[in-house]
């Protein structure tokens, strides 16, 4: 019975032991990952890159694991003056990878110190490549990109060079950009990372910066509003000088044909009264007594002087009313 107890507590031991011995000397690397192997806190051998089963000396060697995906570096927003003195903030993100899973891990251990570092050493290029170009160069992208123009306002005043132009640019924000990840490539690979990508996700005016641009775009706006007023003033200024020209023009020409007319229709009545008046002696002279009395009509008024001599032509007509009115009046009735 003693024996029997003995051997069991033997067997059990020993699968105790390769229990414990199988967990510590075996581990399993995943296809997101890469192991660096450590004796006593010393990286040793090459990193494990192929996923699968591995070994290890149990208790003295311990596995370290570290990502082979795509990170993601996404800074803070930095304040940063341009060349030409314009203070932006400017929001950038970026994509890396662990490239030498060693160098990595000797020089930084985990991703909380490689994000640090980040921060340090593309913050720093940023500022750097910002501080070299105009604000511009950062807002536009490819100095071969075409911008949009607005045709109502570039054909209105095709001599304007100002207002709905923009002035060409050296470089453009993609070739700041891979300046940017150029310089930083070369310092984070000290580091065993690979800085895959870097692009300006935003870029905003400072609050008194932003002010005046915004008072710029209304004054430009304002401008091109005025100059359109004025071409709409001039237009209707010409349309309404060419309204008064065809007036006069319409006037005039039915003020000459008004006179033709009416010279037409005094000739023909002149020609009318001639032929009446030429019919006979007595016609002739009845149409000269009409035209005399006509004519004393207008120039005799009420309250009128007049001087005549006895040879007038008035006077002898005045002194035959006089000497026939009484032979024309009527006998008083008798009482």
């Amino acid at each position: 019975m003693k024996r029997g107890c003995l051997g069991f507590a033997l067997v059990a031991a020993i699968v105790f032991v390769v229990i414990v011995a199988g967990s510590g000397c075996m581990f399993t690397v995943q296809q997101t990952e890469q192991v660096v192997l450590t004796e006593f806190g010393r990286p040793i051998g090459a990193p494990i890159v192929e996923p699968g089963l591995h070994f290890k000396k149990p208790f003295i060697q311990t596995a370290n694991r570290l990502d082979k995906r795509f990170l993601g570096w996404d800074g803070a927003p930095v304040g940063i003056p341009t060349k030409d003195k314009t203070y932006i903030h400017v929001d950038a993100f970026g994509r890396w990878r662990i490239q030498d899973p060693l160098q990595y891990f000797v020089r930084l251990r985990d991703v909380r110190s490689a994000l640090s570092r980040l921060d340090d050493i593309l913050g720093s290029e940023i500022r750097n490549s910002i501080a070299k170009h105009d604000l511009i160069e950062i807002v536009r992208t490819d100095k071969d990109r075409k911008p949009q123009h607005d045709e109502s306002i570039t054909a209105a005043q095709p001599g304007n060079a100002v207002i709905g132009s923009l002035r060409p640019i050296a470089y453009g924000r993609e070739k700041v950009e891979a300046e940017i990840k150029q310089a930083a490539a070369t310092k984070l690979a000290e580091f065993g990372i690979e800085l895959l990508d870097l692009r300006l996700k935003r870029v905003n005016y400072n609050s008194e910066v932003l002010a005046r641009i915004y008072q710029r775009m209304i004054s430009e706006r304002e401008q091109i509003a005025q100059r359109f007023r004025s071409e709409g003033e001039g237009e209707a200024a010409k349309i309404a000088g060419q309204k008064e020209r065809d007036l006069n023009e319409i006037q005039s020409t039915a003020y000459r044909e008004v006179q033709r007319i009416r010279g037409e229709s005094d000739a023909k009545a002149s020609e009318i009264y001639a032929k009446a008046y030429s019919s006979s002696p007595q016609a002739a002279e009845f149409y000269a007594f009409s035209k005399s009395m006509e004519t004393y009509k207008k120039v005799l008024a009420r309250d009128t002087t007049l001087v005549l001599s006895t040879d007038s032509d008035l006077f002898r007509l005045l002194k035959r009313v006089e000497a026939r009115a009484p032979a024309a009046a009527p006998a008083p009735p008798a009482n």
